[in-house]
């Protein structure tokens, strides 16, 4: 399994980074490194939707020569959106090297409620680790638990657990090649 690393792109409390890192090392079963990084987001925002395009931000990140080997997974706390959605929590490329993830709308605050930092924080779990599925060619799973089901809302990110079901486990362990 190759390599993981988790790039932050903005401020991430450091405790947060390494329980993210940890359960991506735990699911995948891989090394998950934890790196920091710099990109000047005002080429990415949309002052008309007041958000940050996710399709612009991904391929920025996908053409950074980093000295990263395996995948590549960026972590922002803006509120991204592609232009077919609203918002997005993560994308990725599929079965490439790159995807996205957000915290920005995984936060209770954007809709009202009482700040829950657990419940973040195991919602970002989630999110980091299904942009990872589809970075390993996983795609949308019908299963309700898996992490690797369809997210709309924060809801059906809360409905899933933070692994893969079983026949999502066994088609990346089919599948994976080493690179």
């Amino acid at each position: 399994m190759p390599e993981i690393t988790l790039i932050s792109f903005g401020y991430f409390e450091k405790d947060l980074l390494e329980s993210v890192a940890e359960v991506v090392k735990l699911e995948f079963r891989t090394s998950a490194m934890v790196r920091e990084g710099h990109i000047d987001l005002s080429d990415y925002y949309d002052p008309g939707r007041r958000q940050y395009n996710g399709n612009t931000l991904l391929k920025h990140v996908d053409s950074l020569i980093l000295p990263v080997t395996g995948k590549m997974l960026g972590l922002f706390n803006v509120d991204l959106f592609i232009p077919i959605l609203t918002y997005i929590f993560g994308q990725a490329f599929l079965g490439g090297r790159t995807g996205i993830a957000s915290l920005y709308r995984l936060n209770n605050e954007c809709y009202g409620l009482s700040p829950d930092h657990h419940l973040m924080v195991e919602r970002f779990k989630k999110e980091v680790i299904h942009e990872l599925g589809h970075m390993f060619g996983l795609i949308h799973c019908r299963m309700q638990s898996c992490v690797m089901k369809s997210s709309t809302y924060v809801e059906d990110i809360d409905q899933k657990n933070h692994s893969l079901c079983p026949e999502c486990r066994k088609w990346l362990g089919e599948n994976t090649v080493e690179f």
